[in-house]
């Protein structure tokens, strides 16, 4: 048994040189002006390009599990404090970044009110406005069968997309009250158990990595409600098929399986764990650039990494405006470095190796950050 774990704890520490001149790429995404971080070094270069809600929400998210935060100084955090809270529509009490293509992804539109929240929280402070009350929810928030009947009419023709569609409705459960928050989630959950593939342990269609990335993202609202998702055996023979045979063109389709397995919590037999982090390892080393960082995809950064990767042939329904974050590059994207620590805490959760996240002096990260004249 010391054995099994000495060789777990001794393949964990190859993630490591993976993660050389990481946090100076990190720091060098700051954007001292308005307090937020940029997508990519690319992102500095076009035309109007500000930092957005999600590459800032990822880089405090990086800077909070790498130890960081709690010697960040006060011009920092009140930087990021007012990056944030100026997002906020005070119309409407959704944070929306300045890309008007923004507004028009549901998917976007909900997660930067979750990334935000999160990260004022983490910050010590509160949104400057209300949030969005009941009666500016969706319409199909009206009754548990409308909300049903919602969930039924989105395509799941490329589960990636259509499970985040399904997963992004749990943000409008906030408005409402206790007992009908129950009755929407089981409903949901049930209705969920009845379209999932008995076979596979998946939902909806594309192919593997598509279908796993979609079922990751639908564990999203099992999560929030702490239910076990079904069917976990026929989902984990799933996802092994996917590592050993698919080719993980994207940081999404190393870490999401990753952390779908996490949380499924399957006893899994020593020698595919192994299997499965070495895998991870080596996919990972494919995306690593010479910056520092990651790219999200294995030839470039995307340009907009709200629009999932498609393959030849694949179809991909209700896609959304691109979101144009960078210019493509074969460069470091914010996107990527924070899964790709994450992954490395995954895989360290998943071998039983106590918890040793990496670290860097707070006072010499700092330091990196740039500054505004003055």
């Amino acid at each position: 048994m010391d054995n099994d774990r000495g060789e777990l704890q001794h393949l964990i520490r190859r993630f490591d040189p993976l993660f050389d001149r990481f946090y100076e790429w990190l720091a060098n995404q700051y954007d001292a002006v308005s307090g937020g971080f940029y997508y990519a070094q690319s992102s500095r270069e076009m035309e109007g390009s500000k930092p957005d809600i999600e590459s800032t929400a990822q880089a405090l998210s990086i800077i909070e599990r790498s130890g960081l935060l709690p010697d960040m100084p006060v011009k920092v955090r009140s930087g990021l404090v007012h990056f944030f809270q100026q997002k906020q529509d005070p119309a409407t009490g959704f944070f929306i970044d300045e890309n008007p293509a923004m507004r028009k992804d549901e998917v976007m539109v909900a997660r930067a009110m979750g990334y935000c929240l999160r990260s004022l929280k983490q910050l010590g402070a509160a949104p400057l406005y209300p949030l969005p009350q009941e009666d500016k929810a969706p319409e199909f928030m009206e009754s548990a069968d409308s909300y049903i009947r919602h969930l039924a009419s989105i395509n799941l023709s490329n589960s990636w997309r259509g499970c985040d569609r399904l997963a992004s409705t749990s943000v409008y459960f906030v408005q409402l009250p206790e007992a009908k928050r129950q009755e929407y989630a089981e409903r949901a959950l049930a209705w969920f158990a009845d379209i999932q593939d008995p076979e596979t342990g998946l939902w909806g269609d594309g192919s593997l990595y598509v279908r796993i990335s979609g079922t990751f993202k639908l564990h999203t609202f099992y999560s929030r409600f702490r239910a076990p998702m079904p069917r976990i055996d026929e989902m984990y023979q799933s996802i092994l098929r996917g590592l050993r045979t698919e080719e993980a063109a994207d940081m999404c389709y190393i870490r999401n399986p990753i952390h779908l397995l996490s949380y499924i919590q399957k006893n899994i037999a020593q020698e595919e764990l192994m299997e499965i982090i070495g895998i991870t390892i080596r996919n990972m080393e494919e995306l690593k650039r010479p910056d520092g960082g990651f790219s999200r995809e294995k030839e470039h950064s995307p340009t907009a990494p709200n629009v999932a990767q498609v393959k030849k042939g694949e179809y991909y329904p209700d896609m959304p405006e691109p979101v144009h974050l960078g210019l493509g590059l074969r460069e470091g994207d914010m996107n990527a470095g924070t899964q790709a620590l994450l992954i490395r805490e995954l895989c360290s959760r998943l071998a039983g190796v106590q918890e040793n996240p990496l670290q860097y002096d707070a006072a010499s990260f700092y330091q990196m950050l740039p500054r505004t004249e003055g």
